[in-house]
């Protein structure tokens, strides 16, 4: 059962999506850190190439378990409270990371690091709790987009410092970043008043937690383990087990850290299946050609450009999907969310599609960041809109943080995959394993074939009711300022005894000449939204089996402030 605080939140000031943005470039810039200095890593750690991995694989799977979990703590105690605490630990291990060389204390600084993934998820949800419809398209975009924007700016500064100072200068970089983002979000960001009732599933957290760890773990030490080997598919079979097991038990809870339920409705199901698909294809450029353009020119197709312009020919990937954001708002408003995917995943394709051909010059490499970034600004952009459009308000924080797992499950499995293709299809020179050219254009196939994918899951994703869509900003915002109050309307949740959520309740709405304006069916959590032809007074009729029936007269005033249908009180007016 959802509910608020008595106070309004404060009016959000135009710092709000930028400030959200910028934290989440920060998240962004975290990952990418040590991309530059990869190769490298074995000799600055004093270890094996294969456990210098664990500086990366860390920070993946602690951002993997921590971002559902830090979305649910955040519709449940407040979301800017739990992005505040995630930058905070992110910043704590970055410090650590900062101070050493030794491999096991930068590991644990790095998967502290990776508690900030959480931080995209819960500003989309701050988005939602506070932003006005006509803002909301545009925004949760840019701040979908901003862990590619900071990935793609990350690249080409990380090299610089990389090249020029102390590999240290990165953790103490990353951390001056997010004492600033903490504190620009202290000062311009409210809280929202939105929660979540209930109380935490610690048993579902350490489930999860479980899964996913005995899941991501064979998919990124696959290569190095063998993929037939013992231990591989040993961890496979136990992640199988305990996500099954962690699935039931979801079922069975009462407030549980997922609601399976809403994960299985089809838009919110065929949604996260085409992120991991995005999150895929969006990996492969990342890998590929920062290696084509590094490679020796003796080679006879590396492109022999330094660490810092290689980055420099990646960053309009991007760039390109921070410039994308208000194309999408344009498209998605005319179009629709569904459209506008299908679109982005298109983009990719050909982007991928034309990379095959566009090898043999650094110039081309550019053009194909910024062909795929377009599409992958597009499909980033609406992932996250579908996913809020489909469901309870109360549940957003949870539910995009399911959403972003998923697309780091998609960069992971693109990580392990294009690696082994990569290692299988190199050249031995010297000892030294070189990628061929037949590597590369096979890593593009997959990343095409994975668009393809996404493309099929995207097509058959329900159109969204018009109730549900949401409106992104447009320079015709006055002409949809009618469309917008037809798009509003009553929602709340049908509770029985003891505030508990009614499921499968009729919800009638009755006119002023008592004729039926709409009707709809309480989902499990109790909640329901019934659109308004116009403002004006209503009565909203509940009933459900087993209980009394309930009738509220409610005015609506060109808002959806929730009225709560209690079936175990007599009618009674509500202000809306």
């Amino acid at each position: 059962m959802t509910h608020t605080n008595d106070q309004h939140p404060r009016r959000a000031s135009g710092a709000v999506v930028p400030v959200l943005a910028f934290a989440g470039i920060v998240v962004a810039v975290m990952q990418t850190l040590l991309v530059p200095v990869v190769k490298d890593l074995p000799q600055l750690l004093s270890t094996s190439p294969s456990n210098a991995t664990w500086v990366l694989t860390s920070t993946l799977l602690s951002g993997a378990v921590a971002t559902p979990i830090m979305g649910r703590l955040g519709d449940l105690y407040g979301k800017r409270r739990m992005l505040i605490s995630s930058l905070a630990v992110m910043v704590i291990g970055a410090l650590i990371s900062a101070v050493t060389s030794q491999l096991i204390t930068v590991i644990v600084g790095r998967t502290l690091q990776g508690f900030a993934m959480g931080a995209i998820p819960l500003g989309i949800g701050l988005m939602r709790d506070m932003l006005p419809r006509e803002r909301l398209g545009s925004a949760m975009a840019l701040m979908s987009s901003s862990i590619g924007v900071g990935g793609g700016l990350a690249l080409p500064a990380a090299a610089l410092v990389a090249q020029h100072t102390d590999w240290h200068a990165l953790f103490y970089g990353a951390a001056g970043l997010g004492v600033l983002a903490i504190l620009l979000i202290l000062l311009t960001v409210p809280e929202s008043p939105m929660r979540a009732s209930g109380t935490f599933d610690l048993p579902g957290a350490l489930g999860l937690s479980a899964g996913m760890v005995l899941l991501l773990l064979p998919v990124t030490k696959g290569s190095d383990w063998g993929w037939s080997s013992g231990r591989t598919l040993g961890l496979f079979g136990a992640a199988v087990v305990v996500l099954l097991l962690w699935g039931l038990m979801e079922l069975r809870v009462k407030a549980p850290l997922v609601d399976l339920r809403t994960t299985a409705r089809r838009e919110v199901l065929l949604t996260n299946l085409a992120s991991i698909m995005v999150g895929v294809s969006f990996f492969v450029i990342s890998l590929v050609l920062p290696q084509l353009l590094q490679l020796p020119k003796s080679t006879g197709y590396g492109l022999g450009q330094s660490m810092v312009v290689a980055g420099l020919l990646v960053a309009p990937l991007g760039l390109t999907m921070m410039f994308t954001a208000p194309v999408y708002a344009r498209l998605s408003a005319k179009y629709g969310l569904k459209t506008t995917l299908i679109l982005g995943m298109l983009i990719i394709g050909v982007g991928y599609g034309a990379g095959l051909g566009l090898m043999s010059a650094a110039w081309q490499s550019a053009v194909i960041s910024v062909i795929i970034g377009a599409g992958i600004g597009l499909a980033y952009s609406s992932l996250p809109a579908l996913i809020v459009g489909a469901v309870p308000a109360s549940e957003t924080g949870a539910a995009n943080g399911l959403n972003t797992l998923m697309r780091s499950v998609g960069t992971s499995v693109s990580s392990a995959v294009i690696g082994m293709v990569l290692a299988n299809t190199a050249n031995n020179v010297g000892g030294v394993a070189i990628p061929t050219m037949h590597g590369f254009r096979v890593s593009f196939l997959i990343a095409t074939a994975a668009v393809a994918v996404g493309l099929v899951l995207a097509v058959f994703l329900p159109k969204p009711h018009r109730t549900s869509q949401l409106r992104a900003s447009s320079q015709e915002e006055a002409n949809l300022k009618h469309a917008e109050q037809v798009l509003r309307g009553f929602r709340g949740r049908v509770v029985g005894a003891d505030g508990a959520p009614v499921a499968r309740a009729k919800v009638t709405l009755i006119d002023r000449r008592g004729r039926q304006a709409g009707a709809t069916v309480s989902a499990e959590d109790g909640s329901y939204a019934l659109a308004v032809p116009a403002e004006g007074p209503y009565v909203l009729a509940a009933r459900a089996a087993g209980h009394g029936p309930h009738a509220s007269s409610a005015t609506h005033t060109g808002d959806d402030r929730p009225v709560d249908l209690d079936l175990a009180l007599p009618g009674e007016t509500v202000p809306a």
